[in-house]
């Protein structure tokens, strides 16, 4: 049986001029996007939390079966347990289980095992990955590709979150899996993927040098 197929209707072609301002618009934009370790604890309205998670959800997946889930926290509560996990984790991390190597990559940036900003921060949204689902309620179909696709419904989470105005910050301890009981899912099927920290960036918010520090385009591209 052939699938349906609807014409494609809501695509927009703009001038070529209008083209270029806009990606240079949207670059300008993304460039003041700055991951911060320092939160204010003024409130965010769950409805913009909601329209971004809505836009991550909108990303490409393999077969379309879009397997993610995303629990959005603002329970005190909540935030306090995730935070006494990941610093319990953090404080064996800096203390040596991460390597010289990697601690040496991480000192420009002033990082340690104080995740204050756990706490802080109005939302903390932990990203689930699935291995089993589908695009159905109910289905218990294999996924496809499933960290390729849930790393870009991340990439345009943290991008609407940062076009809706709030600052962010992504953290992922390891391991997660404490992450799948504190927000009541069940490991063998929701995998913790990253936690994104989401907020206004406190009155002394600052970004490190080294953060400011971007590849050229010769760096990062090649056009053949």
């Amino acid at each position: 049986m052939t699938e349906l197929h609807h014409p494609l209707n809501d695509f927009i072609e703009y001038p070529p001029e209008e083209m270029r301002r806009r990606a240079e618009a949207n670059l300008i934009e993304l460039r003041r996007r700055h991951s911060i370790r320092k939160f204010s604890d003024k409130p965010v309205a769950r409805e913009i939390i909601e329209q971004c998670i809505l836009a991550a959800a909108s990303a490409p997946s393999g077969a379309n079966h879009q397997p993610w889930h995303f629990v959005a926290i603002s329970s005190p509560d909540v935030k306090a347990a995730i935070r006494c996990e990941a610093e319990a984790l953090e404080q064996s991390f800096y203390q040596g289980r991460a390597g010289e190597e990697w601690l040496d990559a991480l000192k420009p940036l002033g990082t340690n095992a104080n995740k204050a900003y756990l706490e802080r921060a109005p939302w903390l949204i932990a990203v689930f990955s699935q291995k089993r689902g589908g695009v159905d309620e109910g289905d218990n179909k294999t996924n496809y590709y499933v960290h390729e696709s849930v790393g870009i419904a991340t990439g345009f989470l943290i991008q609407a979150l940062h076009h809706a105005g709030l600052g962010t910050l992504t953290h992922t301890p390891k391991p997660m899996s404490f992450l799948s009981k504190i927000c009541g899912r069940d490991n063998d099927v929701d995998r913790p993927y990253m936690l994104i920290v989401a907020g206004y960036p406190d009155q002394d918010a600052t970004v490190p040098d080294h953060a400011l520090k971007k590849k050229s385009l010769e760096q990062v591209a090649s056009f053949l």
